[in-house]
């Protein structure tokens, strides 16, 4: 199986059909209801929605899932019952093959129910007709190259043994992200702020990303200096980035790092260690990338 455990979770829907053709000599047996195997629309409703439950059961490397709701509609149309079912989940992964899975097995349900009353029956045009959610739906694309700058603050490192602020220009880049500036500095509440100020005013980029100084130690200044400098703070972010953290691990709640807004500028502090750092990143990307269409006025909504 792909491991999932990285994913944030979402809101997913998937809608597949299975069309099943018919003689239409059978066609008033069907409407009515009368078939001597029991009623269409009631069996492929049950079999549809325990289908789709029951996917990971069936097809080996299909996840295990929470399904929030199934819904299983079938209409008889001219030589063919056409059945749709919808799959709803907020989860990590997609809800594709539970809506397929759940479409096939009504189908197949509906076979046994109408096969004697005719041998020419077939299950045709299986497909997903439309899916919805996961991380690919709040991608963000901008009009111009974005600039970022990473601060990473540290008594003892340096560049060479900072793999904390390497994640971070990784993902930064992978995201699109010109790096601007890259500097290790020491925990020094006035060199922090000085570096936070120099990066948003001075060189204007759109996102800062400090790493380390958010614990609870004596020399971890980092969220003070932040608080100082920002002009507002965007605090779901930080409450997110701990959400997913604290699911993970039972130390996240043990950062305090902030986040906000200095001009035009994103300033986000994750903590120093590289696990915590990846898991950061995991939670800030890709939905932080809306907030810098906001902060330029251009509203909430794609």
């Amino acid at each position: 199986m792909i491991d999932v455990g990285d994913k944030p979770e979402s809101l997913r829907t998937a809608v597949a059909q299975a069309l099943l053709s018919f003689d239409n000599k059978i066609m008033s047996i069907i409407k009515d209801g009368n078939s001597p195997k029991g009623n269409i629309f009631e069996i492929a409703k049950v079999s549809g929605t325990l289908g789709a439950k029951k996917t990971s059961d069936l097809i080996p490397y299909c996840h295990p899932i929470p399904i929030d709701d199934v819904k299983v509609d079938v209409t008889i149309e001219t030589g063919y019952v056409r059945i749709l079912v919808k799959v709803k989940s907020i989860w990590k992964t997609g809800v594709e093959m539970e809506a397929l899975t759940g479409a096939t097995i009504a189908a197949l349900s509906v076979y046994d129910i109408l096969k004697p009353l005719d041998v020419s029956l077939s299950i045709d045009n299986i497909k997903l007709l439309e899916k919805h959610g996961g991380i690919g739906d709040f991608k963000e694309k901008n009009d111009k190259k974005l600039e970022a700058a990473v601060i990473t603050i540290s008594d003892s490192r340096k560049k060479d043994q900072d793999e904390s602020g390497k994640l971070i220009i990784n993902a930064l880049t992978k995201n699109g992200f010109n790096i601007a500036a890259y500097k290790v500095i020491p925990d020094d509440i006035k060199i922090i702020e000085k570096e936070l100020i120099h990066s948003s005013d001075a060189l204007k980029v759109n996102i800062v990303i400090t790493t380390g100084g958010t614990g609870v130690g004596p020399r971890d200044v980092t969220p003070e200096a932040t608080k100082r400098i920002l002009e507002k703070e965007v605090s779901g972010i930080t409450e997110n980035l701990r959400n997913y953290g604290q699911s993970r691990t039972p130390l996240s709640m043990l950062s305090r790092g902030v986040s906000g807004i200095r001009g035009n500028t994103l300033i986000v502090n994750m903590p120093g260690s590289t696990n915590a750092v990846s898991q950061s990143i995991n939670a800030l990307f890709p939905g932080v990338m809306h907030i810098f269409k906001m902060i330029v006025g251009q509203g909430h909504h794609k």
